[in-house]
């Protein structure tokens, strides 16, 4: 019986894959005649389509205000897509690629370390020669002529002219080195002209596996605008590649934040690509072109700085050290900050030297090897100097705090501390009978060298600590933690008095501008931040807001907060920053200092909260090897002048201060 079943068996499964091959076959003639005629009618006419792709818009950064800092452009790139390139055609294709380029004067990608012209020795990136013999596996002592002998059997070379093989073995090096495969297209030029565009796309040159990408491209609107923190945006390195990007989805082509907020925001302002369809004509005329899936841009940051403000000060900045460099002074240049002392916000920081991030790139090696100017440091984060008397406020507190000093003592200053033996330091005048008041007004030395001796240097350490000295600030970018000497014998030695009047440690400029508004906001010290909030790129969301973060809150009785206030504003009224303060229309708190360095002229140092009954902002400037602190606050009072009485700025007058005569 069973024997008998199988014919059945085998004629039901006849049944069913006939009927499957009609099935099919319906679906086919469907396809032709209906669903897909519009595809074969085109092919038969000799029209194809070719996709690109349509890079996402990074997402911009904006100041406090929405005014563009880092914005995009749109530009064109020539892609290798592996998919569809003809590596048997790519020496062809390269060489015809390069000609057009080379003939609207347009560079193209090559990595290969050796000249461009006879006799093709090797560049003077020794690292970069030594990556090239080992990917050609010969040996470390290989010449330029074992690399060039060895590329040409390696890229079959032997049919085209020297000047040829060096250009198309610089692209086809690339390519390896840039690890060309179906999910890495290779960029061989950026940002081409639209004429060049059109040429591609619709002339002979048309190649299979070349494409154009809609690409945008970072702009400045002014390039000079805080670029330490802003920061630079670059290509993707095989190492990162490997380590970070490839995981994430990103391109082998994409742009990426390299430093500054381009860097740490880049999960943010990284957006998702599209991609756009063209139709074109057997003569390779472009007869339309889709947008067949949209981009989405990435997200938008806008920071705590003022563009305004932050132009001001850089201006002041500059201005100040070439006017000093003019007359003979050895000053090398400077930093200033300005903080939002009720959320801690960075309103302007700026630095000189400085650079330019629409030229970075162009002028890297020029800006790294300037030893002497350090365009690349950003001396507001990462500069360390000794405050000099600035600190004497905080000093002050932690005196009167802690039961080491009344407000009305009085203390008398005869020039030469004679406490000790073995040291005995100087004050820059003889001041006789002084007050703290005095002490601050005029920066007396031997007034602090005895708060020194009364306190120690643990409290005194202690209070710097609290008012954000010698500590990170926990601003968003790296920052430095400053220089904090530590004495395990607590002793009463010249360390501990010259800690009490500013020498020994070394402070940014973010820290003592955090330390002023930790004192103005009496005893709240805030993280100091860059980021407001992020937005959408057309800024109709909102998706996080900062929110003001307290690291620090200590107890200062309003009596002490009284005290060394009013010394601060005797500083400006009529004493060591009265030059620059003594009739500005709104009362400010000030501390001017001079700093002692080993070689060379003083630093001078300046810091103030502003206005005086009400404090919105604080601010420190520094000035290498600027002898006199009056310089300091004359950049200090341009960055005032330009937050009080800008358009762009009102006053906070909830609480009315005092306009001086």
């Amino acid at each position: 019986m069973p024997f008998k079943k199988k014919p059945r068996r085998r004629l039901s499964v006849l049944s069913i894959i006939m009927s499957a091959v009609l099935v099919a076959y319906s679906v086919q003639v469907f396809s032709l005649q209906v669903s897909n005629a519009e595809t074969y009618i085109a092919q038969a006419q000799g029209i194809s389509y070719r996709k690109a792709v349509i890079k996402a818009q990074r997402g911009e950064i904006l100041d406090s205000t929405g005014r563009e800092i880092a914005v995009n452009r749109e530009g064109y790139n020539i892609v290798f897509n592996k998919a569809y390139f003809d590596m048997k055609k790519a020496n062809d294709t390269i060489l015809k690629l390069t000609n057009l380029l080379r003939s609207h004067d347009t560079a193209w990608n090559d990595a290969l370390p050796l000249q461009l012209t006879a006799p093709y020795g090797f560049t003077d990136d020794a690292a970069s020669v030594e990556i090239l013999k080992a990917h050609l596996k010969l040996a470390h002592y290989a010449t330029a002529d074992n690399c060039l002998e060895e590329m040409i059997k390696k890229y079959e070379l032997e049919g085209y002219t020297p000047d040829q093989r060096r250009t198309i073995m610089g692209v086809r090096y690339t390519l390896e080195r840039y690890d060309f495969s179906v999910s890495n297209p290779f960029t061989l030029a950026e940002d081409v002209s639209s004429e060049i565009m059109q040429i591609v796309l619709e002339s002979g040159v048309i190649i299979d596996g070349v494409t154009i990408n809609v690409v945008p491209f970072r702009e400045y609107v002014d390039g000079t605008l805080a670029p330490h923190l802003i920061g630079t945006v670059g290509p993707i390195y095989a190492e990162e590649w490997n380590s970070t990007y490839k995981g994430k989805g990103y391109s082998y082509d994409d742009k990426v934040g390299k430093s500054g907020i381009e860097k740490l925001c880049e999960a943010q302002l990284h957006g998702t690509d599209g991609e756009i369809t063209y139709k074109i004509n057997s003569k390779g005329k472009i007869l339309s072109s889709e947008i067949t899936r949209t981009p989405v841009a990435g997200k938008t940051i806008m920071l705590n700085l003022d563009k305004s403000i932050q132009s001001a000060t850089q201006t002041a900045l500059a201005d100040t050290v070439d006017t000093l460099k003019g007359i003979g002074k050895a000053v090398t240049g400077g930093a200033a900050v300005m903080l939002d002392i009720k959320s801690g916000g960075v309103i302007a920081s700026a630095n000189y030297p400085s650079y330019n991030l629409a030229t970075y790139y162009k002028d890297y090696q020029s800006l790294v090897t300037d030893t002497k100017g350090k365009p690349l440091t950003d001396r507001a984060f990462q500069g360390i100097y000794p405050p000099g008397s600035t600190v004497k406020p905080a000093v002050a507190v932690a005196a009167l705090e802690n039961g080491k000093l009344t407000a009305g003592e009085t203390i008398f200053c005869k020039r030469r501390y004679t406490r000790f033996i073995d040291y005995q330091p100087n004050c820059m005048h003889y001041h006789g009978n002084i007050t703290l008041n005095g002490a601050i007004s005029k920066s007396c030395n031997y007034f602090f060298f005895e708060m020194g001796y009364r306190l120690g240097l643990t409290n005194i350490n202690k209070y710097y600590q609290m008012f954000g000295l010698g500590v990170k600030t926990g601003v968003d970018v790296n920052d430095s933690s400053g220089l904090l000497v530590k004495n395990p014998a607590d002793g009463m030695n010249g360390s501990t008095l010259q800690a009490a009047i500013g020498q020994m440690n070394a402070f940014t400029p973010l820290q003592l501008a955090v330390y002023v508004s930790t004192l103005a906001n009496e005893g709240v010290r805030y993280r100091a931040s860059l980021i407001d909030r992020v937005v959408s790129y057309n800024m109709s969301e909102t998706y996080s807001v900062t929110q003001p973060e307290v690291l620090e809150q200590f107890e200062i009785s309003d009596s002490t907060i009284r005290a060394v206030k009013a010394g601060m504003l005797s500083v400006t009224e009529d004493g060591t920053g009265s030059g620059t303060f003594k009739n500005y229309p709104i009362n400010v708190g000030g501390k001017t200092g001079t700093s002692q360095v080993a070689q060379g002229a003083d630093h001078s140092v300046f810091v103030a909260f502003a206005p005086y009954e009400n404090p919105q902002i604080a601010v420190a400037i520094v000035l290498e090897h600027g002898a006199s602190s009056r310089h300091c606050a004359g950049v200090a009072k341009a960055m005032m002048d330009a937050y009080f009485f800008s358009d762009d700025v009102t006053l906070d007058t909830t609480k009315p201060f005092e306009v001086l005569p």
